[in-house]
């Protein structure tokens, strides 16, 4: 995908774009405690869209995007909606396609891990970049949003973009201009190229970029970050960052941010890519041993509808030992019904990411959770997010944190770790929800 691509042309462009500052119109003014929820014109119908490259007026330009609609749509759920951007020189098929690593990093992987819950789009930028000239790509932005919304059936509180290197620039623009629109960026490799309109506002924020980028230097991501550090209202500090030729990544949540409005830094010891993984310099490799695909899409699925989320939820660490949030009960309640489980892993070298996502397939709410599974031999959790898990090896029991202690009847949690492995990197089996054996799917 981005093998031999200038990614961004390093002579004439940043320079240019660096300049562009202060673009854009304002976004609509919706509750300040993030975007609120409400059912789209598109709801309840019959799409009036289809999957496929799509054209619309915007600027009083010709402008095109590619539309990605849930396979077995249902008018009547209401879908998150994903916007990809390309990087420079790239385009719209770049993303949708996910070039030569294929349909598993479509949308910078993202697609594949949604399967079929999501609504998911890739503009095409001019001149395939993002200057957002007088502001005319966030007008863009708009116009796509007002389109899919009346088409289809979106939920408003749950809007997301991401991109690399001139698409993370766009994603940028977007959280300083659209914050009561957005509900959260993943800016990958990025910097302030499309301007920062506004950029007073609070979003849920994930930066990533790699200590020895030599296109947009690391200090430019930094300073992104910093901006929503600030409007979060996150406690100031100096990260960690893995050591230059150590080819590791390391991930740090920010602690004391706005409830809902989470900071997520990842640092990594490689170049300008979207996708790197442990133990490479490179920066291309297929997008199914990149540790970012995983982490992104915890960081996004933490957000629920109307719901603004916790302040501190964690992603994946190479931080020791296993990560303690809130706990939620100490002590499981009884078991109230049947349970369903699917996991999705991504292994690399001597470690792996898992996400597990868990449905109440009883009749009954439950209020406070423990998932009780059995680990691989020779696995060991040294981090996770969205649940409190003990002890880390062996037979282990995930609890909920305070915010997702709630499991309606058909609801369901997505929570996950990161560990190690001498091996075997097998999900875990034998798993039981407050006592109710769950099945695995």
């Amino acid at each position: 995908m981005l093998r031999g691509k200038p990614l961004l042309r390093r002579t004439g462009l940043i320079a240019a774009a660096l300049l562009l500052t202060g673009l854009g119109v304002a976004g609509t003014q919706l509750a300040s405690a993030g975007p609120a929820p409400a059912a789209t014109a598109g709801c309840g119908k019959e799409p009036t869209l289809t999957s496929g490259t799509r054209s619309i007026q915007s600027g009083g330009k010709n402008r095109t995007f590619i539309l990605r609609i849930p396979d077995g749509y249902d008018k009547n759920r209401q879908y998150r909606l994903f916007f990809g951007f390309h990087w420079n020189g790239g385009t719209a098929n770049d993303v949708d396609s996910g070039g030569t690593s294929g349909y598993p990093w479509s949308y910078y992987g993202q697609r594949s891990l949604a399967n079929n819950s999501a609504i998911f789009v890739a503009p095409q930028g001019l001149n395939n970049g993002w200057a957002n000239s007088g502001g005319e790509d966030l007008t863009f932005v708009d116009n796509m949003v007002s389109l899919i919304e009346g088409a289809l059936c979106v939920d408003t509180s749950q809007l997301f973009s991401l991109g690399f290197s001139y698409g993370g620039g766009m994603s940028y623009a977007i959280a300083c201009a659209r914050a009561t629109v957005f509900r959260a960026v993943a800016v990958y490799s990025g910097g302030q190229l499309s301007g920062c309109s506004g950029g007073t506002q609070p979003i849920a924020y994930m930066g990533l970029h790699g200590l020895r980028d030599p296109v947009l230097n690391i200090s430019t991501g930094r300073s992104l970050r910093d901006r929503f550090v600030r409007n979060n209202g996150c406690t100031a500090q100096n990260p960690p960052e893995p050591a230059q030729g150590s080819l590791t990544h390391v991930v740090t949540t920010y602690s004391g941010c706005r409830a809902g409005y989470p900071v997520v830094w990842a640092a990594f010891d490689a170049g300008h890519t979207p996708n790197p993984w442990d133990g490479s310099a490179g920066d291309y490799n297929p997008g199914e041993k990149s540790w970012t695909k995983p982490l992104v899409w915890s960081f996004f699925s933490q957000f629920g509808s109307a719901s603004p989320g916790p302040s501190n939820s964690p992603g994946p660490s190479n931080s020791p030992g296993p990560s303690s949030p809130t706990p939620g009960p100490t002590t499981p309640p009884p078991a109230t019904g049947a349970c369903r489980v699917a996991t999705t892993v991504s292994a690399w070298n001597t470690g792996l990411t898992e996400n597990i996502t868990v449905t109440n397939t009883g009749t009954a709410a439950i209020d406070g959770w423990a998932l009780a599974f059995t680990l691989p031999g020779g696995q060991r959790i040294t981090s996770g997010w969205n649940a409190t898990y003990s002890p880390s090896s062996g037979s282990v029991t995930a609890r909920n944190v305070a915010y997702n202690a709630a499991l309606g009847p058909n609801a369901s949690v997505t929570f996950g770790f990161q560990a190690e492995h001498t091996g075997n990197s097998a999900a875990p089996t034998a798993f039981t929800l407050n006592g109710a054996t769950c099945t695995i799917t």
